[in-house]
């Protein structure tokens, strides 16, 4: 089997990184050895129960699973030294022979593959996922044109020429970058590979189960581009509209942040609940909910590439959406599939046309059977498998091919 090192700042133990990185992995590591570089959150790394049990998964999968810390002091510092240990670790990989190809997963990692091509030549393959750079922009962490703006152009123009392969969540991204990076991506392997999700752990329910009055919204809000505002005013408005509703938010996000900008008068009250859940407790979780509600900051370069876990998940639950625009493919998937709602803006009267139309599509007793079906042609976790699979053996058989000439 060829030895692969996947690089990835996120950490194994949190709900992405067993969803986003471990889900594909499990399949991956079937024909080839893979070497597994996360970086923990404290919080986790102190779940020693939950630690030992992913170690034990690993290596019941042979994958080599190498956690570090991560630090998010000083973030540029930070990042920098996870840079730098990413690094020793993969050289480290060279010498003892267990490298063949780097599965880089968003920028930083990418960085650290190209130093690592540059120095020994192994090949990479730059998974950019999102626009980084624009994500952060519109968040507000960075500004554009300046110094970390540059950086971060840079190293992604210089990873986009030199990987082997670039995976992209959307196709829209894919125009824009072909767009800006005509002459880096002119011949390149270019590879649209959206969000899954394991469709074998988020399964319908049998809806009497259901109460028809419990609207969800999972994942981080805080993170800057969450259009809270939008929840906010969502839930104001469908909590007048009918009395018997309740909401829940449940995320890892500070449970009285987030109440404070969903619900700063606490008008809500017990309506209104906020809690965290394990990985392991999400499939359940999701199948309490009516509605999933997933408002980005649509509109921005950044989500031109944004493909939310979320989605994949809960409309393999059965469960519908909804949505706002400019947000990748969201708003076209949920309109061509009719799986959910698009809200057009925050303002009362648009609420309550997208509140009118939602109530016309949940008296249809096709809904979540359609829901499913779509996660099914869409997210499979299976299908994302195969393509990453398809991608591996197409950069090794060329590098084989190059080093045999």
């Amino acid at each position: 089997m060829t030895h692969v090192v996947y690089l990835t700042r996120n950490g194994l133990l949190e709900p992405l990184g067993q969803s986003q990185v471990f889900g594909y992995l499990r399949g991956l590591s079937r024909e080839h050895q893979i070497t597994l570089i996360t970086f923990e959150k404290s919080e986790d790394w102190a779940n020693e129960a939950e630690v030992d049990k992913m170690r034990n998964r690993c290596d019941r999968l042979g994958i080599r699973w190498l956690p570090q810390r991560f630090n998010n002091r000083l973030p540029i510092f930070a990042s920098l030294g996870a840079m730098l240990r990413m690094l020793v670790l993969i050289l480290r990989e060279k010498e003892a022979g267990r490298l063949a190809l780097i599965h880089a997963r968003s920028y930083i990692p990418a960085g650290v593959a190209l130093m690592a091509h540059r120095m020994t030549g192994v090949p990479f393959i730059f998974d950019m996922r999102a626009l980084w750079p624009e994500e952060l922009i519109t968040a507000g962490r960075i500004r554009r044109s300046g110094l970390i703006h540059r950086a971060l152009s840079w190293l992604e123009r210089s990873c986009l020429r030199e990987a082997s392969a670039v995976v992209s969540l959307t196709h829209a991204a894919v125009e824009y970058l072909k767009t800006r990076y005509e002459n880096e991506l002119f011949g390149q392997h270019i590879a649209v590979i959206p969000t899954c999700a394991d469709l074998d752990r988020f399964v319908p329910i049998n809806p009497q189960y259901r109460s028809r009055q419990v609207q969800g919204c999972i994942g981080t809000v805080l993170s800057g581009w969450f259009r809270i505002d939008w929840l906010a005013a969502w839930m104001e408005h469908a909590a007048q509209r009918n009395s018997e509703l309740s909401f829940e938010i449940v995320t890892r996000d500070d449970p009285q942040a987030v109440r404070q900008g969903v619900d700063p008068c606490g008008t809500l009250g017990e309506r209104l609940k906020v809690y965290s859940k394990s990985p392991d407790e999400m499939p359940e979780t999701v199948c309490r909910h009516d509605l999933s509600i997933m408002f980005y900051a649509g509109g921005n370069l950044s989500e031109l590439g944004r493909s939310p876990t979320r989605m994949a998940e809960v409309l393999g639950c059965g469960i519908p959406v909804i949505v706002n625009r400019g947000v990748g493919d969201v708003a076209s998937i949920v309109e061509e599939y009719r799986v959910g709602v698009v809200l057009e803006g925050s303002e009362k009267a648009q609420i309550m046309r997208a509140f009118d139309q939602l109530g016309t599509l949940m008296t249809d007793e096709g809904l979540a059977r359609r829901c499913r079906s779509t996660a099914d042609a869409l997210f499979s976790l299976e299908a994302g498998t195969d393509a990453y699979r398809e991608l591996y053996s197409d950069i090794l058989t060329a590098e084989y091919a190059a080093c045999a000439v």
